[in-house]
């Protein structure tokens, strides 16, 4: 997971993948935070992302270093969670967001993380196998 985390650090801007329907959809976003086998995100409740997410609780979010030389991806089972808590860990993780939404208690704002999922870093072009982590 190291190797995972450290890439992350550089590279916090990724795509995430939803689907509506059955239509996929991909959107810029960014990266909050990775504790006990949870990478956390944030969201707002007016977005169709959220509404995507909870209709189908699934999601992949991918990553590039800029030279495009690794890629990393994320895939794992959506969970939102509305405490207190949880919401003012990711707003301390991404300075951003505390722009966006005020504080912690907006009723918009919105934090999930990707549990019981897979974490796959590549490099191109391949130097071996996949880095593949379960989380």
């Amino acid at each position: 997971m190291d190797k995972i985390l450290e890439f992350l650090k550089s590279n916090g801007l990724g795509f995430i993948a939803t689907v509506e329907g059955q239509q996929p959809r991909v959107r810029a976003f960014g990266f909050g935070f990775y504790e006990d086998g949870k990478f956390w995100f944030c969201t707002n409740s007016q977005k169709k992302v959220y509404a995507q997410l909870k209709a189908t609780p699934y999601a992949e979010v991918a990553f590039s270093a800029p030279d495009f030389s690794q890629n990393l991806r994320l895939s794992g089972h959506v969970v939102f969670d509305g405490s207190a808590e949880a919401k003012k860990r990711v707003m301390d993780a991404m300075p951003g967001v505390a722009q966006l939404y005020g504080s912690p208690d907006n009723p918009i704002f919105e934090v999930f993380y990707l549990e019981k999922g897979e974490a796959i870093l590549e490099a191109f072009p391949p130097s071996g196998p996949p880095h593949a982590v379960k989380f």
